[in-house]
């Protein structure tokens, strides 16, 4: 979509995994937690309910497909599902593989911590083995 454009905290925070019908999938730079994020494709979009019957339904495919493959890659106890928009209003979907040992359970992730950043190696393991993945 040519009106289309990352919102700049999106894009200092995490990096590109893959580009699917609907959405981008991105990795949160913050090896704490293994957590894409799924951005709608769609120019101007902050809530759910105003995407289109279609694109609804590509949207819970993408998250669905997310979710599988978190937990193919790295077999958490739950996988979290959320949609906040309170400090980016840009329509953007996180999917979290939480582990009963991560730093913030059972609690959010968010604000738990600060984010620690992938080493430059453990980034490009990380995205390599994703794109294999999610093409």
């Amino acid at each position: 979509m040519p009106d289309f454009a990352l919102h700049e905290r999106l894009a200092a925070d995490t990096v590109e995994a893959a580009r699917w019908p609907l959405c981008r999938v991105l990795l949160m730079n913050d090896s704490r937690y293994p957590w894409l994020i799924l951005v709608p494709a769609r120019a101007d979009m902050t809530e759910i309910h105003r995407l289109d019957p279609s694109d609804q339904a590509q949207l819970m495919t993408e998250i669905t497909r997310a979710s599988r493959a978190l937990e193919t890659l790295h077999r958490p106890d739950k996988i979290n599902v959320a949609a906040l928009g309170n400090m980016v209003p840009q329509l953007h979907i996180h999917v979290v593989a939480r582990f009963r040992t991560d730093d913030a359970w059972p609690g959010p992730i968010w604000g738990a911590h600060p984010p620690r950043p992938y080493a430059a190696a453990d980034l490009d393991r990380a995205l390599n083995t994703l794109r294999a993945l999610l093409r």
